[in-house]
């Protein structure tokens, strides 16, 4: 096993190819699940715990499943991990499930777990994989709660529900609706490529 290239794989996804700010991938958990940080917060966890999982078992099996049925496969193994973190969430986590909706079911057809599973799990070894599965759920777990304490705290004056602004404090309401998603989204891509371009 190579240390730094571990390193490099598990650090890949927080910075130089972070899902919703360097690929655009993800969008629609990305705009449709950050009015709050709970939500924000809880639907990366359920993204990553996906992507870990279906990763390190795509990995494990990439050498029994045949090349022309790979992308079924890959599906299916998806949606397992899916079923499971849905059925805790609405065992454990009920107020974050039903917050959530169809957004929870639909991680199967995201982006970012079959596009991970097709580019780097079934090509690699499995504690690269585990890595980059990591890194890129919980770079995509940063970018939905950055975008959500932005939207929450001027869109609702709150933080994790918490009254945090103060008495005089007018709500940015725009900020919460999907327009408004849009423009926060726009805003930090264009941050994140001012901070990238001043890297090179």
């Amino acid at each position: 096993m190579d240390g730094s290239r571990l390193v490099k794989e598990f650090t890949k996804g927080l910075w130089k190819e972070i899902p919703p700010f360097r690929f655009v991938l993800g969008l629609c958990p990305t705009l449709a699940c950050t009015t709050t940080v709970r939500d924000g917060f809880g639907m990366g966890l359920c993204l990553t715990f996906v992507l870990v999982c279906s990763n390190i078992l795509i990995s494990l099996l990439r050498k029994v499943i045949p090349s022309q049925v790979r992308i079924p496969c890959f599906i299916v193994v998806v949606a397992t991990f899916v079923i499971i973190v849905e059925l805790v969430t609405q065992a454990y986590f009920y107020s974050l499930y039903m917050a959530l909706g169809i957004f929870i079911p639909l991680i199967v057809v995201n982006c970012i777990p079959l596009g991970r599973a097709e580019a780097f799990a079934s090509k690699n070894e499995v504690i690269y994989s585990l890595a980059d599965g990591l890194g890129m759920g919980l770079g995509f777990t940063f970018s939905l709660t950055a975008l959500a304490i932005f939207r929450e705290v001027l869109g609702k004056g709150t933080f994790l529900y918490h009254h945090i602004m103060w008495s005089g404090f007018e709500p940015f309401a725009f900020l919460q609706k999907p327009p408004g998603a849009f423009v926060c989204l726009g805003l930090m891509l264009g941050i994140m490529n001012l901070i990238g371009s001043g890297e090179k």
